[in-house]
């Protein structure tokens, strides 16, 4: 049975509530306090009074010790996620991707149309020498067309880091039991202007295969 009169600080021993000052001073300065620092700090002071836990009934010392445990265990799962690799590594390689994506899209598109557009312009009257030009024009097209193999690769390797980064939330997730709120339930957060801009740019933009208005039922209207 527990003792009575007890006082928890009473009960931490003289080693304990060094650890709990050392823990204490080694934070203190930080500016920004993480999730991670506030389970440190209940970890140590959980540590810090086993003693005073050991007097409780056996059930209720249990409880305490499963709690100290699951304080360990999430320590343990945070760690896994590696935030800092993800926000100094994976997400910020993942942007670069994406823009080497668009710029070589570019200069593709750019190289494709220079050519297209040289054969328009290039005079038929003379045979040889306009085969010679479509010939050469050609040959810059299917080289520029090359760069949807690397950017292949390089969509491919982001998809891979989001996927990544999804499985570990999602895991964290399943751990600690959260319960994720539906989207159509959470309150809808005030849209800015260019939020609203770019939402609709892909609403009247491109769209998946399969989806957006077909254009046969398009030219049914003006038939």
């Amino acid at each position: 049975m527990r003792n009575e009169g007890n006082d928890p600080m009473e009960a931490i021993d003289e080693r304990g509530m060094g650890r709990v000052i050392q823990y204490l001073e080694a934070n203190r300065l930080k500016e920004n306090v993480t999730i991670n620092d506030v389970m440190g700090l209940a970890e140590v002071m959980a540590d810090s009074l086993k003693g005073y836990f050991s007097t409780f009934d056996a059930d209720i010392y249990q409880d305490l010790a499963e709690m100290a445990g699951e304080i360990t265990t999430m320590k343990s799962d945070l760690a896994a996620l590696r935030l800092s690799d993800m926000r100094h590594k994976r997400l910020p390689v993942a942007g670069r991707e994406l823009d080497a994506v668009v710029e070589a899209t570019e200069e593709a598109t750019n190289t494709i149309m220079s050519a297209a557009e040289t054969i328009m312009a290039a005079d038929p009257s003379d045979s040889e020498a306009y085969q010679a030009v479509v010939n050469d024009k050609v040959i810059e097209i299917f080289e520029a067309c090359s760069f949807q193999d690397i950017s292949g690769q390089r969509i491919s390797k982001v998809v891979e880091t989001l996927n990544h980064i999804d499985e570990r939330v999602s895991a964290l997730v399943q751990k600690l039991k959260l319960v994720v709120q539906e989207t159509d339930e959470a309150e809808p957060e005030e849209e800015t202007a260019e939020e609203k801009r770019r939402r609709e740019l892909i609403l009247h933009g491109p769209q998946f295969k399969g989806e957006g208005v077909n254009q046969n039922d398009i030219d049914d209207m003006f038939s």
